[in-house]
């Protein structure tokens, strides 16, 4: 009888302490050692790929704003996202897709019209927008609806409209473009992107300046 309690007692015991190192191991050390790597080596990507204008941070690199006015790029359509009346530049009730199908009838009219609004906004005297311009990011959302990204094709048809509107010529703003164009990872990998709200606040800044 002894004997089978004091085993009992030691098994828990063996137990106990495998829990408690387990939970300093996996718990607390690997995750510290994690934590202390990536703010070491990759201290902007652990903080959230925060981006800051005039020493306030704005948004992330990593999540696409909504909302920006006409004065502005635009980023890509966010049909997939939910709506809320507390934050309308990041609507994070939901992300995700449409999930309507290529042939959905639904889908087709959102994209015709989107393409339309697309001519319509970014057409301004001397200089006419063609449907057949338009590329497919100025008119589809992101599987996430949180592409914080453009094509440089989108980004260059909306030059002359942001020119316009904030009395910049139309090369000002051509290499504004040009020089926040990110070229395929490793050379290869990928398709060139324009971060809409890093050359947002870099559009900002030039027209404080001009």
């Amino acid at each position: 009888m002894n004997n089978s309690v004091s085993n009992t007692a030691r098994l828990l015991w063996a137990g106990l302490r495998a829990l408690l190192v387990l939970t300093l191991v996996t718990g607390v050390i690997y995750p510290l050692a994690v934590t202390g790597v990536a703010e070491a080596l990759f201290s902007h990507q652990a903080n959230g790929s925060e981006i800051k204008s005039e020493g306030k941070v704005v948004g992330s690199s990593l999540i696409g704003q909504q909302g920006y006015s006409l004065d502005y790029f635009q980023g890509r359509p966010a049909n997939g996202l939910g709506t809320n009346s507390v934050n309308t530049q990041y609507k994070l009730i939901l992300s995700g897709a449409t999930n309507l199908s290529a042939d959905s009838k639904v889908l087709l009219q959102q994209v015709e019209k989107a393409k339309a609004a697309v001519v319509k906004d970014n057409s301004v005297p001397g200089y006419t927008v063609k449907p057949s311009q338009v590329p497919a990011d100025a008119v589809t959302s992101s599987g996430s609806g949180l592409d914080p990204d453009i094509s440089p094709a989108y980004a260059e048809l909306q030059v002359h409209r942001v020119a316009e509107r904030n009395h910049l010529s139309v090369p000002q703003v051509e290499k504004l473009v040009k020089n926040h164009t990110d070229g395929r990872t490793l050379g290869f990998i990928g398709e060139p992107t324009v971060n809409v709200l890093e050359l947002n606040i870099a559009l900002k800044s030039l027209v404080t300046k001009s």
